[in-house]
């Protein structure tokens, strides 16, 4: 398959996440790039012009490069799906880490990737939730999110020691994004300070629990403070009607925003992360 082609006034290539970056200035838009291939491309200056997106049909594994009929877990054929560690259920629900027990699929990549810093946050993408995240991931995770502000409150030595901390804090507060809410831009500023100052102190007989089994040094409070985010968004949908390219291989519109990993078009929005993998023509 050829994963990337030059074409007059086009671009051609697998799709990976769009590339998201904080601005130069706080009060600026968030920066972005649609990667095809090995190509990025510039979004914020195509906003309020006329955009297409046209797929060939064929799809290809972003970890192996092989061909594939159908995308696993947001970019990956069937058999790295089931092999790589970082398609295991564990990834989802990191409290439920096997690592311990010898099972895990790929230790080396368990030992890089899973036995590092991780942060646990409160955001503000469509009301108020909480996430984890690695350290090294910040603010990349909250902007794909959409979220338009965001708190580290907790570090913790390890992956799964961040997903035990976030069931205690699931038993307060949601960790889902309402994904249409957050497109609509009708998102209420929120004091984070006082909502972990909040969950802290209901939280505090948990956590302590926690540390008992894990060390008293494993998990510990953040002074941070809040972090806002603006979007370039220039008209937000009032009914969110979705693209998808398994449905309709060409998407036309006119882009009117980017938030989080979605395109906002006058005649529709679409998940560009959904799609990774997917071999699309812009124009």
């Amino acid at each position: 398959m050829q994963r990337v082609t030059d074409a007059v006034n086009s671009v051609q290539g697998c799709l990976s996440k769009m590339v998201a970056t904080l601005p130069a200035s706080q009060d600026a838009s968030v920066v972005y790039h649609l990667r095809a291939g090995e190509q990025q491309v510039p979004l914020n200056a195509r906003i309020g012009t006329p955009i297409s997106l046209e797929w060939s049909g064929a799809i290809a594994c972003t970890h192996c490069g092989r061909a594939t009929r159908k995308s696993f877990a947001q970019g990956y054929c069937y058999p790295c799906f089931k092999r790589l560690a970082q398609c295991d259920t564990c990834i989802m629900k990191p409290e439920t880490c096997h690592f311990f027990q010898g099972t895990c699929r790929e230790p080396e990549w368990g030992e890089k990737h899973c036995f590092q810093p991780h942060i646990v946050y409160l955001a503000n993408s469509s009301g108020l939730k909480v996430g984890i995240t690695r350290k090294t991931q910040m603010p990349t995770r909250w902007l794909d999110q959409g979220a338009i502000q965001a708190l580290p409150i907790l570090e913790v030595n390890t992956r799964q020691q961040s997903g035990l901390v976030e069931m205690l804090f699931k038993e307060q507060v949601s960790d889902r994004t309402n994904w249409r809410a957050m497109l609509k831009g009708e998102v209420e500023a929120l004091d984070l300070v006082s909502e972990r100052d909040r969950l802290l102190a209901l939280l505090e007989g948990g956590l302590n629990q926690l540390r008992e089994l894990h060390g008293s040094d494993a998990i510990r409070p953040l002074d941070e403070k809040p972090r806002s985010f603006q979007y370039p968004v220039e008209v937000f949908p009032r009914k969110v009607v979705s693209h998808n390219f398994d449905k309709q291989a060409r998407v036309d519109g006119v882009l009117q925003g980017i938030k989080g990993q979605y395109l906002i078009l006058d005649t529709g929005v679409i998940n560009l992360r959904k799609f990774t993998g997917y071999e699309v023509t812009l124009t």
